[in-house]
């Protein structure tokens, strides 16, 4: 298989069992996204989820959490992962976001990455998802997925994998396809215990056809004979 042939092949497929993908992040607009995605960076976003009511509810706007202090924004988000320095991001970014861009999310990258809090994934979140750009967020999921079903090869950083994908991807899917795979990776191409048997795309899936896939297989087969 070539790799244009695998790439029609795993798009094919995932518009056929993914047909309407989207963030699983609850917001009502670009600023809460990005209030969202700044505090999902190595957290869950069902714990994400069950912390933004309150703040989206009692900082409606930038300019509502710009006027926060500190010790204020930090009793809603103690609960999440390294709270103190999500703290200081998402008051950092409200308040240039109010003083530099009246309140708005701006829709460019660069702009994007000049806040606090924001890195290239999370602009690149922004962009796919509110502005709908060709786009693609690369975290540890959508790295995972793309290197073992094939999409990459031997990627050494999330921005040489991004490339990759937006090289191959058409641009009208790029948006789509960043979905597809992070919700692959989270539900079925799991780290750790992926779960091949029930995957899609597992006879056309890199990693199932590799040693290293038979290695695993045979070790827990022997494992299970031993109980």
């Amino acid at each position: 298989m070539t790799q244009k042939e695998r790439y029609n092949a795993v798009i094919e497929r995932f518009s056929k069992e993914m047909p309407a993908p989207r963030t699983e992040l609850h917001y009502d607009s670009p600023y809460q996204l990005l209030v969202a995605v700044i505090l999902s960076a190595q957290c869950t976003d069902k714990r994400i989820n069950m912390v933004t009511p309150a703040i989206f509810r009692d900082f409606p706007t930038a300019a509502d959490m710009a006027a926060s202090t500190q010790e204020q924004l930090f009793e809603y988000v103690k609960s999440v992962s390294y709270p103190n320095n999500k703290t200081k991001s998402l008051l950092g970014m409200a308040r240039m976001l109010t003083e530099k861009y009246n309140g708005e999310v701006p829709d460019d990258i660069n702009a994007l990455m000049d806040l606090p809090g924001v890195g290239r994934k999370t602009a690149n979140v922004i962009l796919s998802v509110i502005f709908n750009k060709p786009a693609m967020a690369v975290d540890t999921h959508v790295f995972r997925v793309a290197e073992r079903i094939g999409l990459t090869t031997k990627s050494r950083t999330p921005l040489s994998t991004e490339q990759t994908l937006t090289k191959n991807i058409p641009q009208n899917l790029i948006a789509t396809a960043h979905h597809w795979l992070i919700l692959h990776g989270r539900y079925v191409c799991k780290a750790r215990t992926p779960l091949c048997k029930e995957c899609f795309l597992s006879d056309i899936c890199r990693y199932r056809q590799s040693d290293m896939y038979m290695e695993k297989t045979c070790s827990a087969d022997k494992s299970d004979s031993k109980k």
